[in-house]
């Protein structure tokens, strides 16, 4: 659906983030008349009443009722639309739709493909693959766009002039859905792994899945690239006319140990790679599968990724204070992800601070890992914190970590400080490398990771910027 549909019919906006304003400046650059409602909090309303907008209505309370009133309601990511309120909506004929899907419409061509646009989705990884896509991109002389669920939501670029030669988009498995239901086909689409995560929004790990999948599996790209390496995407049967390639595989781009290959031939030592964790590297095959999609040389350009600067709160290593090395890992949101962060440490004594929002992802593999390869410190904290502690309590004692629980952050770092102090260690690394979302402590992992840094003594403003977000 293009902005231009929307006129005539009762539209609704639903949420105030910086998505939602964003859908109400898109929309009203197109249709300055349009009578719109916005659903958002006590909290929110009075921002948006300071616009000034006789057009738009305010409404604090939503439910399922209020909702159906209306033929379209552009909603922000973070609303799930199988809640209560947004199901019975749907059921009533209301058209639940994302600032996502309205860029698409309006990016199509006339036989409905948005042909310079690379989809990038995937549990772990998807920010720094995009931002290195982008800037490979970039390094060969292309005007790259870099948007998305990175930082830079699409409609904040509607109309850029000029236009960027390339789109760099990352997307959530809050939006994946979003391109499918747009009507347009991106000219490449990349899932780069598929974990258990958001089940809260989803409500299920089947729903994820699914919803994650439909950017190969329901917006129709014309060439797909996925990660052999994934059991459920090397699963997976997409519908016909979808050119798949694959990464990870040995007869395309895929790492040998450390160095990446094309097939047989070898192309370069990837160990001086500024690309935290070997996941990350392995992913630069997937960067290189999608530029050879777009019909570019990508032997050409891998080499670029040695000048590619580290995205903050991804791995991020800080610096040192007090002796002890604190790398923020914010970012990581699953135990797949606190995992991966660890082995990039396994030389190092590392105590890792894990827990958060507790949305009932499953810790129990985490737990086995413990007894195989554990750190010498283990700190729980948050929601889930005693949850994650019960389940590692035997394993401690089995696998001989200090396994310590803290009431909030600050603690959590005091307590893994004093511990490996206390141990004796060397080279001591305090990662923090939750493995669940930051809600209810935290605004957002952004704000968790500037915490991080601040109580270890170091600039938060300094540490969060995102390299090369925009259009360049």
């Amino acid at each position: 659906m293009r902005i231009s549909q929307l006129d005539g019919r009762r539209v609704a906006l639903w949420g105030w983030g910086r998505e939602g304003r964003a859908a109400y400046r898109a929309i009203r650059s197109r249709l300055p008349a349009l009578p719109l409602t916005l659903f958002c909090s006590e909290a929110e309303a009075g921002d948006a009443r300071a616009l000034g907008d006789g057009a738009l209505a305010i409404a604090t309370r939503v439910d399922g009722e209020s909702l159906s009133a209306f033929d379209v309601v552009v909603k922000s990511p973070g609303i799930s639309p199988y809640g209560e309120g947004a199901a019975a909506a749907t059921a009533a004929g209301t058209r639940l739709i994302g600032g996502t899907s309205l860029w698409f419409a309006e990016h199509a061509d006339v036989v409905g493909v948005v042909a310079n646009a690379v989809c990038i989705t995937g549990t772990k990884g998807k920010s720094t693959t995009t931002s290195l896509l982008a800037h490979l991109l970039r390094s060969a002389g292309h005007r790259t766009a870099l948007a998305g669920n990175i930082g830079l939501p699409l409609l904040e670029v509607l109309e850029p002039q000029p236009s960027p030669d390339y789109w760099a988009i990352e997307l959530s498995s809050y939006q994946t859905g979003d391109v499918a239901i747009s009507g347009a086909h991106p000219a490449v689409a990349v899932v780069l792994n598929i974990f258990p995560e958001h089940l809260d929004w989803h409500g299920s790990h089947q729903r994820y899945v699914e919803d994650k999948l439909k950017l190969v599996t329901h917006a129709g790209p014309r060439i797909a690239v996925l990660n052999a390496a994934d059991p459920i995407l090397a699963a997976l049967e997409l519908p016909a006319g979808i050119d798949v390639r694959w990464f990870g595989d040995a007869r395309g781009w895929h790492l040998r140990g450390d160095v990446l290959h094309r097939g047989d031939e070898a192309v370069m030592d990837t160990l001086g790679l500024p690309l935290p964790g070997r996941h990350n590297r392995g992913n630069l095959a997937a960067v290189l599968t999608a530029i050879e999609a777009l019909g570019l040389d990508a032997r050409a350009l891998a080499r670029a990724a040695f000048d590619f600067r580290p995205l903050p709160h991804r791995l991020q290593s800080l610096g040192e204070r007090g002796g002890v090395t604190y790398v923020n890992d914010s970012i990581s949101t699953t135990p797949h992800a606190t995992l991966a962060a660890l082995d990039c440490f396994a030389d190092r004594d590392v105590a890792v601070l894990v827990g958060g929002h507790d949305r009932g992802l499953d810790w129990s593999g985490f737990a086995v890992a413990m007894r195989q390869n554990a750190p010498k410190v283990v700190v729980t904290m948050g929601a889930n914190g005693p949850r994650i502690h019960a389940l590692l309590k035997p394993v401690a004692a089995d696998a001989g970590f200090a396994l310590l629980q803290a009431a909030d952050l600050g603690d959590a770092m005091t307590r893994a400080a004093d511990a490996l102090r206390a141990a004796g260690a060397t080279s001591p690394v305090v990662l923090m490398s939750p493995g669940a979302p930051s809600f209810g402590a935290y605004h957002d992992y952004v704000d968790r990771g500037r915490d991080f840094a601040r109580r270890a003594g170091f600039d938060p403003e300094i540490i969060s910027a995102i390299p090369g977000l925009g259009i360049a």
